[in-house]
């Protein structure tokens, strides 16, 4: 047994939705989920503030935090996004020096069961998502199994950004002599689920054309009848050519999910 905390970290943008589902499957197995939501959005626009706590959530165990200064960079989206993931890092400061700090995209989810009596051999962990586009049961085998949270120590922690943009299954393959590549990295596999536009067309197209990829904001991808099309056909979003599958929802899927599925039929194929 460890005395060491589970933090789960997320960016939080609009939706009230994925964060529901990430709650009620993870709630009994962290400590505290970290919410960092900002009042800008990575193109620059000032935006609403959008996180709702439920009367169901315990609210001991959410730290919302709220990032309200417009970005510095206002041409990059990326250093907007590293920016709102590296205001988490300055808000860990209850956090002890052998906590664990888990940061994932809102709809990546560990299964619960690996975080009973966590451990972590190397310095960093990263978790082996199957990936599901639009439908909890629509697989996308083309980006499974998709690298998704990420977990560090708090003493070893010193930017989001980088253990998300750097920390890769890739770096494994590196020979020694590449100082430069990060190595000491534990693989969880099969660890969880992510549940990737998970919303409505009218959704996937705000989160088109205000994330960090700008080079699918136009019209050509973030058109909503588009995006319906898309949807309709089971095809991926950037014409790549992936045509994802219908799947059966048993008992690899979150129990949460299994117990509700009246609840979510509308996100059942």
């Amino acid at each position: 047994m460890t005395d060491s905390k589970i933090i789960d970290c997320i960016t939080f943008f609009d939706n009230n939705f994925m964060f529901e589902i990430r709650y009620n499957i993870l709630v009994n197995h962290v400590d505290y989920f970290l919410v960092c939501e900002s009042l800008y959005d990575h193109s620059g626009k000032r935006k609403k503030f959008n996180f709702i706590f439920k009367n169901e959530y315990d609210k001991k165990k959410i730290i919302y935090i709220l990032l309200d200064k417009p970005f510095s960079n206002n041409s990059d989206r990326w250093k907007k996004q590293a920016s709102q993931r590296d205001f988490i890092v300055k808000n860990l400061d209850f956090a002890s020096p052998d906590d664990f700090i888990f940061f994932s995209d809102p709809d990546e989810i560990i299964r619960p069961e690996l975080l009973v009596n966590f451990n972590l051999r190397e310095k960093y962990g990263i978790f082996l998502h199957d990936c599901f586009n639009y439908k909890l049961n629509l697989f996308n085998a083309y980006e499974t199994p998709w690298e998704g949270t990420r977990v560090v120590k708090k003493k070893n922690l010193k930017s989001i950004d980088f253990m998300r943009q750097k920390i890769l299954m890739k770096n494994l393959n590196y020979s020694i002599f590449r100082f430069d590549k990060e190595k000491s990295i534990q693989i969880f596999k099969n660890a969880g689920w992510h549940f990737n536009n998970l919303m409505s067309p009218e959704d996937i197209s705000l989160k088109l054309r205000t994330f960090a990829h700008k080079e699918f904001s136009g019209d050509k991808f973030s058109s909503v009848e588009i995006i319906k099309d898309k949807i309709n056909k089971k095809i991926d979003l950037f014409n790549r050519g992936h045509t994802y599958k219908v799947i059966d929802i048993d008992n690899n899927f979150p129990k949460y999910i299994l117990d509700n599925l009246e609840k979510f039929k509308n996100y059942i194929v």
